[in-house]
């Protein structure tokens, strides 16, 4: 039996295997749109396992299986014995026996590695605290619906050095586009990618530098699911690190504004800019849905 593909990190596609998987995306997109039916994984099943709770990343994937006539289970930490602490290698050897693909969103992204190595049927990353590559792809989708290639493009990253950014990171090296990076001293991004990516990217403490120029503005919340003990000193530590329109009006005059949501307006970004007439923020939380059918359809088909 061949080993089955998995998708963990965006570096799990070629370049042009990502490209096509856009695309493919985009025309996914256009056949819901014209409501034609698309039962590309009809009778398949999909294991959603949730260690921490999301409704974009739960009802994407739900919806796109339900589209592409198969089905999908969700097993929160008290539906299963993972949480109940059954070694993971144990649970991926048993549930993909029973189920065609297995996404998961936990903590240690060791987790879906291992998850992964012992997994008879392909793996999704839909979070860890490493990497978030789903929400990439429906970031990327989004870019190339309003603007076209990011070959060449200058994408910046305002605030935490998290899996988003990390994942950036990532989109920078596959998609051939430079990444201005601006994050307090102490909250940069991982410093192994950091160190394998140095030519692609610019870190710098100041957001006002970062943003000038650029083509994308990226933010995220300041304190993340598991950080809330945190808020009180990231809020201080963060202060400056507003995406507000002064900031947008540094960029590149047809910049867009994208936030993986949710968003807390009034701290890393204002009302005025996700509401306002550059963010596409509303569009790339809808490409979850499109990108992860295109991701479904190529490691199961």
């Amino acid at each position: 039996m061949s080993s089955p593909r998995h998708f963990l990190t965006l570096l799990d596609l070629s370049p042009a295997e990502l490209r096509s998987l856009i695309s493919r995306a985009i025309e996914l997109k256009a056949l819901q749109q014209q409501h034609q039916p698309h039962e590309l994984l009809k009778n398949r099943v999909l294991g959603m396992v949730f260690e921490k709770s999301s409704t974009r990343t739960r009802v994407s994937f739900e919806v796109a299986m339900t589209h592409l006539g198969g089905h999908a289970i969700f097993l929160s930490p008290r539906d299963t014995q993972l949480g109940r602490g059954e070694p993971v290698a144990d649970s991926a050897r048993v549930l993909s026996r029973m189920v065609d693909v297995i996404m998961i969103r936990t903590f240690a992204h060791d987790i879906v590695e291992t998850f992964a190595q012992h997994s008879q049927v392909p793996v999704i990353n839909g979070l860890t605290d490493l990497h978030h590559p789903c929400q990439l792809l429906a970031d990327i989708q989004t870019y190339v619906e309003q603007r076209g290639d990011l070959r060449g493009r200058t994408v910046t990253w305002i605030g935490d050095g998290n899996n988003m950014c990390n994942s950036y990171i990532h989109a920078a090296a596959q998609l051939d586009f430079r990444l201005h990076i601006a994050c307090p001293t102490g909250y940069e991004p991982d410093a192994t990618l950091l160190r394998q990516h140095q030519d692609r990217i610019t870190l710098t403490t100041d957001p006002n530098e970062a943003a000038r120029g650029a083509d994308l503005i990226v933010t995220d919340v300041w304190a993340s699911m598991g950080q809330e003990e945190q808020a009180h000193s990231r809020q201080q530590a963060f202060t400056g690190f507003q995406v507000n329109a002064a900031l947008m009006k540094l960029a590149q005059r047809d910049a867009l504004f994208m936030h993986c949501l949710p968003a807390h307006r009034g701290e890393e970004v204002t009302a005025e800019v996700i509401d306002g007439p550059q963010s596409i923020v509303w569009d790339e939380a809808e490409n979850r849905l499109h990108a992860q059918k295109a991701l479904l359809e190529l490691l199961v088909r």
